[in-house]
């Protein structure tokens, strides 16, 4: 169990494996290269799946992944949350899939009539979302209080019988999966133990190295089988393993850092596939972080959707961010800088780094300008007293 990296290497090989130290050169390469792509919500700024694409690819425009989606490059399903996957993974959504037609529970009990109803209207006209169909019982509101045939839609989407085609103001459009899949894709359900060994391959491909809990991460019963593979698969010399903090960490072999590191600073959502994993950030970065859409306004620390700031391979801070879309002004609400970051006095390359990340993002944005509302740092509030150009 040889270590053969610094810690400090280990960062940056996660950080090469993310992406995000050499520009990925489209969607469907970026989702490859992290196994999947989170879908959120929330859009006080653009939305985080959509962020994942820009902080990792040079360029980057929603339009480019609404493209891939009508291409069949990715598909959306359920990964630990809904994701948008790569289509050559789409053999391994039929294992969640067929536990649900085999009757496991998704959020809803099943409605056979109404879904009946549901995919021969489907059949009949095309592609569909939820608000074309009628509804005049019960309420419209949370997700508890879904009207009958969206709770069809979702049953059938999850079941593998519809797939997303591509959204409309954010909602799903969906259509037979008999006619929205590519007819080269592999649709042959996996078996367990190739589900497992998946699993594996894309967490450490993406990641660099992992434990079983990890790799596990939010998918129930699998972390004994995921432990057994890694055992067999490091016997057979096909992966080897270091310990640290008590715990079993396995990788390649063949694992090479490649990629320089940057004079960078990238901002990162909440959802970001470095961030997801709260323990793993927090040993391997000694970064405590967590989203604070969820707390109370009156505890929140950081502020509602606050990035994460990395500055080169160490995260130096957070902002919380929203788009004044009426004035096209980016508002860093709230800058918190890490203790001992600028001690004595702001470090220009940190500064250079930080103005260029910031501008790129508020373009993304769509905003011409940012402005700094709040620092805990007097020199940055000093700095960045008045609006900036982008």
């Amino acid at each position: 169990m040889s270590n053969p990296f610094s810690p400090r290497e280990w960062l940056q090989l996660t950080m090469q494996q993310q992406g995000l130290l050499q520009p990925q050169t489209s969607v469907a390469e970026t989702v490859s290269r992290l196994s999947y792509v989170q879908i959120d919500s929330i859009n006080v700024v653009e939305r985080a799946h959509h962020h994942v694409l820009h902080s990792r690819m040079s360029g980057y425009q929603p339009k480019m992944l609404d493209s891939a989606l009508a291409k069949g490059e990715i598909f959306e399903y359920w990964s630990h949350a809904a994701a948008y996957l790569p289509i050559a993974d789409y053999r391994f959504s039929l294992q969640r899939k067929l536990q649900l037609q085999n009757g496991g529970k998704h959020w809803f009990e099943p409605d056979d009539k109404v879904m009946q109803e549901v995919r021969a209207r489907i059949l009949a006209e095309g592609p569909l979302k939820a608000s074309d169909f009628e509804h005049s019982e019960g309420k419209n509101g949370a997700w508890w209080d879904w009207k009958p045939a969206k709770k069809a839609l979702e049953q059938l989407f999850m079941r593998g019988e519809l797939m997303v085609v591509r959204r409309e103001k954010f909602q799903k459009v969906y259509d037979l999966t008999a006619r929205a899949l590519p007819q080269n894709i592999n649709a042959k359900a996996p078996t367990e133990a190739e589900f497992t060994r998946y699993l594996i391959d894309r967490y450490l491909d993406a990641h660099a190295f992992g434990t079983a809990a990890q790799i596990a991460y939010l998918r129930k019963g699998l972390k004994s089988a995921v432990a057994q593979e890694l055992a067999e698969m490091q016997s057979q010399g096909v992966l080897a393993s270091f310990k640290a903090a008590g715990q079993s960490y396995f990788y390649y072999p063949a694992l090479q850092l490649h990629a320089p590191l940057p004079n960078k600073v990238w901002l990162l959502n909440p959802f970001d596939n470095l961030l997801i994993q709260r323990q793993r950030l927090k040993q391997w970065f000694d970064f405590d972080y967590q989203i604070e859409v969820y707390v109370p306004a009156e505890k929140r620390r950081y502020g509602y959707y606050s990035l994460a700031i990395l500055w080169r391979d160490t995260f130096v801070g957070r902002v919380d961010v929203k788009a004044d879309r009426q004035t096209g002004i980016l508002l860093l609400q709230q800058l918190t800088l890490e203790a001992g970051v600028v001690v004595n006095g702001l470090d220009e390359d940190f500064c250079a780094a930080f103005e260029t990340a910031i501008r790129e993002y508020a373009r993304f944005n769509g905003c011409e300008r940012w402005k700094l509302v709040k620092a805990n740092h007097k020199g940055l509030k000093q700095k960045y007293a008045r609006q900036q150009k982008c």
